[in-house]
């Protein structure tokens, strides 16, 4: 079979992509708004993407709004807490979640009113970082504190989204985490976003020595 991505509704290509391209790593973002209010919340578009300079880039999705008598499907939906959060302030901060952590995380994945404090919500500690305003996850393995390095908008459709690139400032690690004064990757139980409801956990794993050329 093959498809043209024109030629499909907007849920089909999404349920496509999403099985597809997985398992997708998790970006647990905690920013804070002008007004001080803390906000907590999971997006699986993301991933590294520069060392040098170090950066990390989501993308939230746009939060589709209620329906109302006169409005279609054309409607452009309404940027999330996160994005708002992070154009007013410059600032946010990506926890990764482990499996110990999934339910938590899950629990803040909910379109809630911008008043409700995730973090609460949650059973999560906030924990202050220490040069961004915003508040890590004190019970994450590892958080990346960010200053906002650039936002790509892409199209204004109803359904689209925008890329966050953060530029990381300062990385915490636990203690629990460390070997010889080193991250120990085979430590951290993460997980990973699969398509629909379905997650994966990192823990059956193999290695691989590249190939030597020339």
């Amino acid at each position: 079979m093959i498809v043209t991505p024109s030629n499909l509704s907007h849920s089909e290509l999404y349920g496509i992509l999403l099985n597809s391209v997985a398992p997708r790593p998790i970006a647990w973002v905690s920013t804070i708004s002008l007004s001080g209010e803390p906000n907590l919340a999971p997006f699986s578009f993301f991933n590294c993407v520069c060392v040098d300079p170090p950066l990390l880039a989501f993308a939230p999705g746009l939060r589709q709004p209620k329906a109302k008598a006169g409005r279609g499907e054309g409607v452009r939906g309404e940027p999330k807490d996160t994005l708002r959060n992070i154009r007013d302030t410059g600032e946010f901060v990506v926890n990764v979640v482990t499996y110990e952590l999934a339910e938590a995380m899950n629990l803040t994945s909910g379109e809630y009113d911008p008043s409700v404090n995730e973090f609460e919500l949650a059973k999560v500690t906030p924990q202050a970082s220490t040069i961004v305003r915003p508040p890590r996850v004190a019970e994450s393995p590892v958080s990346f504190e960010c200053k906002l390095h650039q936002i790509l908008d892409f199209s204004p459709a109803p359904t689209s989204s925008s890329l966050v690139i953060g530029a990381i400032v300062s990385i915490h690690i636990s203690d629990a985490h460390l070997k010889d004064g080193k991250l120990d990757r085979n430590s951290l139980d993460m997980i990973g976003r699969m398509g629909g409801i379905q997650y994966t956990r990192t823990t059956q794993r193999f290695e691989m020595v590249r190939p030597k050329v020339g």
